[in-house]
């Protein structure tokens, strides 16, 4: 059936909807039918008591044939109260069943047979039990259009007559009428009342699973939304649903960075191999011909012309030796542990470029001794990340680096105001040949990147107006005994 294919959003309303609707019904039915059967049981119960008073008052009369008696006796209650009296009519029959007085004498005259009356009170008369000990007896037919009360006048054991109270069932049926239409109101506005609150709180409810389910269906791509906690306060199923989604989601995106880290990691080191392999090939060749032309300038006596060409050659092999040396990034070398003197001989070769553009330095470095790291190559990474914030300052901006050393780490940090560096910028930073400036080769932050990464460390950067921050951090080892000294952090 489509209905068990319809969203949540409309089922649960539709479902509490009708099980509101049938519960309202029921109710209204039970009520409505134990309504009926109390005012059948009052009515009954009016006329016996009606029957048994006006009996025990009619027993004299009817004994001394006092007949104008027992008619102002049966008149008496619909003279007292006309047009509310629930009884029809008061009829008093003698012992052989012919009517003795009764409230309505042109319908009823005086001593006609009961069963000439109508056929109500022919079938009546057929059934109706004449004994002296006879109880009240109560005619209901479904067929018929009145309900018959028969009373036996007596006392001692001596039965005279009897009296029937009849009552017209569209009485009854008025008075059930009038209860049925208040029944059907007050159901119709509890439903008026409940209804929209079902409906308001299925959609409340099913707002966070709607909203999950639209966002999980998105897992993938990358439009995924986090959903504001204001829309559903609750800790419920629901609730918890909700924040499931927003574990899932973190989850989901720590993965994807992890992912685009790693995939960013390996295509660095491929590209690492390649450009290493590349360099070991074109150092072979490169190393004959500088050779070469040494050779020739020593012992070939070129004329002037040659002479400038083959200084121009030996500028342009040295310069590509230069590039090839940069792409032979190898962090296992021998050199001596990283301590604060190397720091400090960075920032002497470092202050002329800053004071040549007019870009101030600020240095922090707090390093507890010599630290397990190869000193080469950590001034190496420093100097390139200075060069390339100096450069980014420009006149009047400002460079701060701190590196700090705790037990377990090594820390430097590389500050620099200026341009920001766009997003596109920061994806491509660390690949080689990557130039964000006329100056360099876009060869430094990748040599830095092979260091660090080498190392076993991380670099990253983050740039935001106004400055650009790089960060390296290195985890720290025991150097081997040859090479501790004694002001080594424990």
């Amino acid at each position: 059936m489509r209905l068990f294919h319809l969203s949540l959003r409309f089922k649960l309303p539709l479902w509490g909807g009708g099980l509101i609707v049938a519960t309202a019904l029921a109710l209204s039915t039970s009520f409505i039918v134990q309504a009926w059967d109390s005012l059948n049981e009052d009515l009954l119960k009016s006329a016996q008591d009606l029957g048994r008073s006006m009996a025990h008052s009619l027993f004299p009369l009817i004994l001394h044939d006092n007949v104008w008696g027992a008619f102002e006796a049966v008149s008496l209650p619909f003279a007292a109260n006309p047009g509310t009296a629930l009884a029809e009519g008061l009829i008093v029959l003698d012992s052989a069943r012919r009517v003795y007085v009764s409230s309505h004498p042109e319908e009823h005259p005086v001593l006609s047979p009961l069963a000439s009356l109508d056929t109500d009170f022919a079938a009546l008369d057929r059934v109706l039990p004449m004994a002296s000990d006879a109880a009240i007896f109560v005619r209901d037919a479904s067929s018929a259009q009145r309900i018959d009360v028969a009373v036996p006048i007596s006392n001692d054991g001596v039965r005279l007559g009897t009296l029937i109270v009849s009552y017209n069932k569209s009485l009854l049926w008025q008075r059930f009428e009038l209860t049925l239409i208040h029944s059907l109101w007050i159901t119709l506005l509890v439903l008026c009342v409940l209804l929209p609150i079902t409906a308001y709180w299925g959609h409340r409810m099913m707002l966070p699973m709607r909203l999950v389910t639209e966002r999980i269906r998105r897992i993938g791509s990358d439009d995924l939304e986090v959903l504001d906690p204001a829309l559903y306060r609750y800790q419920d199923e629901a609730g918890q649903l909700f924040l499931a989604y927003e574990t899932v989601l973190a989850k989901f995106r720590e993965k994807a960075e992890l992912e685009k880290e790693m995939i960013k990691s390996e295509r660095m080191a491929a590209v690492g191999r390649l450009t290493a392999s590349i360099a070991h090939e074109i150092n072979n060749p490169l190393g004959g011909m500088l050779n070469a032309i040494s050779t020739l300038k020593r012992h070939g006596h070129p004329d002037p012309v040659t002479q400038k060409t083959v200084s121009l050659l030996e500028r342009g092999l040295s310069q590509i030796r230069e590039t090839v040396a940069a792409l032979l990034v190898e962090a296992k070398v021998k050199s001596r542990p990283l301590g604060g003197a190397d720091l400090d001989d960075v920032r002497i070769l470092v202050t002329p470029a800053a004071n040549k553009q007019g870009t101030r330095l600020s240095w922090v470095a707090a390093l507890p001794g010599a630290l397990p790291l190869p000193s080469t190559l950590v001034r190496q990474v420093l100097i390139n990340l200075l060069l390339n914030a100096i450069a980014a300052a420009g006149p009047g901006g400002q460079v701060a680096v701190r590196a700090l050393a705790s037990e377990t780490r090594f820390v430097l940090v590389v500050e620099n105001t200026g341009i920001p560096l766009l997003p596109q910028q920061l994806t491509r930073l660390f690949e080689p040949f990557t130039r964000f400036s006329e100056h360099g080769n876009g060869l430094g932050l990748w040599i830095c990147y092979q260091i660090v990464t080498q190392l076993g460390g991380t670099i990253s950067a983050e740039s935001s107006d106004p400055l650009t921050r790089f960060t390296v951090i290195i985890p720290l080892e025991p150097v081997h005994a040859a090479t501790a000294t004694p002001n080594l952090p424990d």
